[in-house]
């Protein structure tokens, strides 16, 4: 496959230039992809491309809170005021403007989202990245008839090698092989025009859409996955989830969907459903009731905020309840096109800059001061 692409990192940009000739990403790319998602993780191709330390390796069990959650940071002196802050970026409905089976995407793609959010402290405008152009490109990553999180982040690491935000192409719920609602009228090819486009502004120069080839955008880093069957107990294993989670950031999951059709609130604990994977979610965080010590995961879902607790459901934790407790994948980002700030009055220096990531595993300190920070009933996000 290829893809030619002139980038401009030597201008200090985190912007892709379209090189005039083919642009394919799919050209020998192929995927098997099952309409129940047999291939949401799939490490058996794909185990994880990283270097850095995993979090559980330098955070003891001992060390983590009993709850926490990205959705609700403390984020000043408590004061008597325990009300916290949201570092997750908006919620969204796979399914509109049509049925379209991207869990797997939207998982994917709303964790490496969060964790930009969460290094930048919530300062800024929210970044939010296009799925739409991961079903036009990502085939091999999968389609709204299933696919691959860990996948998702292989291609954009090793394919594609970006992903662009959102304002480039909006979601349509479409892929190459949807006979959904309008989706046969549309075009997913993966394309520059696909890939980002826009429209003329004024009605009078007759409204005409053309390609963008200059585009802000962000990379992934290093991504993985935990795999239950590398720890030998589950303990472990949700010790690695945690540890992650308080590090770094949210961490996309898969579950059975189908015992969660009927949901509508409360710590979900129903042992006789089954267990194989059939849809993708993101966990944000976990907690413990206080009457019952019951403690559980606290899940991101993608079929909108009218759905269960706000769009969000809690699961029981330690039971592998609908088979949330087996495999959990993670990306970590590279770099993203943001403002530069401040902004000369003539217009000079506005133009976007390259931010780049910095992983905790790199600097454990900031983990260790989060963790200081929180055990004092202070803000973790300084």
């Amino acid at each position: 496959m290829t893809i030619n692409l002139l980038n401009a990192f030597a201008r200090g940009l985190l912007w892709w230039v379209f090189a005039t000739g083919s642009f394919s990403v799919t050209g020998t790319a192929t995927t098997s992809v099952s309409p129940l998602y047999s291939e949401l993780i799939d490490d058996g191709h794909v185990k994880g491309d990283y270097t850095k330390p995993l979090p559980y390796s330098y955070i003891r069990p001992s060390d983590l809170p009993e709850t926490f959650d990205w959705a609700n940071v403390l984020t000043k002196e408590r004061n008597g005021d325990d009300k916290g802050r949201s570092y997750l970026t908006r919620l969204l409905n796979q399914h509109i403007p049509q049925y379209c089976g991207s869990c797997w995407a939207h998982a994917a793609i709303s964790t490496l989202q969060d964790r930009i959010k969460i290094f930048r402290q919530g300062a800024g405008e929210e970044i939010n990245l296009s799925i739409q152009y991961i079903l036009n490109c990502g085939r091999s990553a999968g389609s709204c008839h299933g696919g691959s999180i860990v996948k998702t982040y292989q291609f954009i690491k090793e394919e594609s090698g970006f992903i662009p935000f959102e304002t480039c192409q909006p979601y349509l719920a479409c892929s190459y092989d949807s006979n959904e609602g309008f989706c046969p009228h549309v075009d997913t090819s993966c394309t520059p025009f696909n890939a980002c486009r826009t429209c003329d502004t004024f009605e009078e120069n007759g409204g005409t859409c053309r390609e963008i080839d200059i585009m802000p955008n962000a990379t992934v880093a290093e991504y993985g996955v935990y795999d239950r069957d590398d720890f030998e107990h589950l303990e472990d294993f949700i010790h690695a989830v945690k540890a992650e989670i308080f590090a770094r950031g949210p961490i996309g999951a898969v579950l059975n969907g189908h015992g969660l059709a009927n949901y509508t609130g409360g710590i979900y604990d129903d042992p006789t459903q089954p267990t194989n994977h059939t849809h993708a979610v993101s966990i944000s965080g976990w907690g413990k009731n206080a009457q019952s010590g019951k403690e559980y995961w606290i899940v991101r879902n993608s079929w909108g905020a009218y759905w269960g607790e706000m769009g969000f459901f809690r699961i029981r934790m330690g039971t592998n309840i609908l088979g949330i407790e087996e495999k959990c994948a993670w990306a970590t980002p590279g770099r993203f096109t943001t403002m530069n700030y401040p902004c000369d009055e003539d217009g000079g220096n506005c133009g976007p800059v390259t931010k780049t990531y910095l992983d905790p595993s790199e600097d454990i300190t900031i983990v260790m001061k989060r963790l200081r920070r929180y055990q004092e009933g202070r803000s973790v996000i300084s």
